[in-house]
């Protein structure tokens, strides 16, 4: 199966030499399943011909904002609309969780209880999963297709689940600890508060659930669809 991976951020250069791009963690993430990739960086406009150049799509995290008015922002939520019609089956992570939403209706707005950043608890489908985040937005209105089926203390709406057409989860399960810990010394430092950070260094260490999410992500695109996208 090739996944088309919908490359909307780039890693900061001095996180890259070690950690790889983000379709990189990705492609490590789902190493081993049967898939096959390909890669678009959206940011820098470049887009699939088509919807069908791919047998699904993944969206990745960016430090954009859904609704910030950027160049690739409009054309990313028509392909979005074009192949959840198609029934393209779709992955969204992070801001591809809140494109994806704002794309079929929802809406993504900042946070009012501020930023969540490194290991956070989660109840994903009933069951318990400890995930990294690192974000201030958040879907904060459900289209009318999405079911909730993951939340967490602080994210009413942290995985979503769009039939057989869509999946998406707000925190990141191809981030490892090494990543945050670059995050929070080259990005998070004068943006995200101190005490935050501080607290997600401190949890480097704990464990995370990112090969039970890789399961579900990976279940989740080779599940029979029930209507064959075209």
């Amino acid at each position: 199966m090739l996944i088309g991976i919908l490359e909307t951020g780039l890693v900061p250069d001095v996180l890259r030499v070690r950690h790889g791009a983000y379709p990189d963690m990705f492609e490590k993430l789902l190493a081993g399943r049967g898939f096959d990739f390909r890669r678009w960086c959206v940011v820098d406009m470049e887009f699939p011909d088509t919807v069908q150049e791919a047998d699904g799509w993944l969206i990745t995290g960016s430090r954009h904002g859904a609704y910030d008015d950027l160049p690739f922002i409009k054309p990313l939520e028509a392909f979005i609309r074009e192949a959840y019609a198609a029934h393209v089956p779709m992955v969204g992570i992070c801001f591809g969780h809140q494109i994806i939403a704002q794309a079929l209706g929802g809406k993504v707005e900042k946070f009012s209880g501020g930023w969540a950043v490194g290991r956070q608890e989660y109840t994903v489908n009933g069951r318990p999963l400890a995930l990294n985040a690192w974000h201030q937005d958040q879907v904060t209105q459900l289209p009318d297709d999405a079911t909730v089926i993951g939340s967490g203390p602080s994210c009413e709406y942290a995985a979503l689940a769009y039939g057989d057409r869509a999946l998406s989860v707000q925190p990141h399960p191809e981030f490892d600890a090494g990543f945050i810990d670059g995050l929070i010394r080259e990005r998070g430092r004068g943006i995200v508060p101190d005490p935050l950070l501080e607290d997600a260094s401190a949890r480097l260490d704990a464990p995370t659930d990112n090969s039970a999410m890789a399961e579900m992500i990976s279940a989740f695109f080779l599940s029979p669809r029930k209507v064959p996208h075209v």
